[in-house]
């Protein structure tokens, strides 16, 4: 099991991903639009390079929204296990607000999608606990993308248990570094694919 000490040694921070929102803020909205939720203030959501040593450890960011970020997890079960959560803090789903619930739901699929194409693996779980009886290491709300690939020989010793336990390895800083960048790179495919030529937010693009 990933254990709270473990996560305590990585994580100085009370709230690890709390410091990574600071140190990531969200992009100035474009064209005057406050909430920046137009197609262009969407897509500068996701960032074209990032410096990883903001945040100790590493963070390598796929989005950086103004209500939700995703990054790789630091404990990868799988190539391209990303985690999505809220920009603010919220310590479980229940206290999500109701703009942030909106935005999660816009971003999830994208983010689904986007893992997929890059690994190129088409099965997946989205898993999400609430509460250190079920598993929630770190007490802030997010959600696991976690792409279950054909079992390789390489995979023989890992566990597939999705509720934290289990033998995971570090993420690699060279291979998570590429892996951001693609990912950041398709997820901006993905967002101009769904913009329908750059329309404002009524329906989210």
């Amino acid at each position: 099991m990933v254990e709270s000490k473990e996560i305590t040694e990585r994580y100085p921070e009370a709230c690890p991903f709390c410091n990574i929102s600071t140190a990531y803020p969200p992009p100035t909205p474009q064209n005057g639009d406050e909430e920046g939720e137009d197609a262009d203030s969407i897509l500068a959501s996701i960032p074209t390079a990032m410096d990883p040593a903001r945040v100790d450890p590493a963070a390598y960011l796929v989005l950086s929204a103004p209500r939700v970020l995703a990054f790789l997890d630091i404990l990868p079960m799988t190539r391209g296990h990303l985690l999505v959560t809220t920009r603010e803090h919220r310590g479980k789903l229940q206290d999500v607000q109701g703009a942030e619930g909106k935005d999660v739901g816009f971003w999830l699929p994208l983010l689904a999608k986007t893992v997929s194409r890059v690994t190129g693996v088409t099965d997946y779980n989205i898993v999400q606990n609430n509460g250190a009886r079920a598993a929630q290491v770190v007490p802030h709300v997010h959600f696991h993308i976690i792409p279950r690939p054909p079992r390789m020989p390489e995979l023989r010793n890992k566990s597939w248990t999705m509720f934290g336990r289990g033998q995971r390895e570090d993420l690699d800083d060279d291979e998570a570094a590429r892996l951001a960048g693609e990912l950041r790179e398709v997820l901006r495919e993905e967002v101009e694919k769904s913009s329908g030529g750059g329309k404002k937010k009524g329906s989210r693009l």
